[in-house]
Formats: structure tokens, sequence, C-alpha cells
């Protein structure tokens, strides 16, 4: 069964995590920008930013965005 389209987004946004395309540090596009992108519902990507924050590999700063956490 394929796997749920948030659950592939997510693991997209790791796999550019874990490549270095996005540091620790950089800020994750806007939630309009990944919907443009993925051409997805912003409830998509709030499940999205759900899994990559249960991952630690990002962190919300409310009313600033979403960052790539750095590696312990």
């Amino acid at each position: 069964m394929a796997q749920p389209l948030y659950q592939q987004i997510a693991d997209d946004i790791t796999r550019q995590i874990e490549a270095g395309v996005l540091k620790p540090g950089d800020r994750l596009p806007s939630t309009r920008q990944l919907c443009e992108q993925y051409e997805v519902s912003e409830t998509v990507i709030r499940f999205v930013m759900i899994q990559l924050k249960a991952r630690g590999l990002v962190y919300g700063q409310p009313g600033r965005g979403v960052y790539v956490s750095t590696k312990d």
C-alpha cells in the first residue's frame, strides 16, 4: 500500500536534511510555499510538520517559522 501523501513529503524533506541540502538553522519554506511546491493543502503540510518535529528534525518558533534542528 502506498504511503500517505504527508508521509511522502516528510520523507522527502528528511532526505534533504540528511543530504545537507537543508542545513541546521535553515528556515523551511512557509506553509504556503510548501503547499505550492508539493501541490497539497495546508492540512497536509501541518501533518508533515508534526512528523518532522516528532523525528526531532525541525523546531518551530511561533511567528517566525520552522527551522532545521542542530544535530546533537
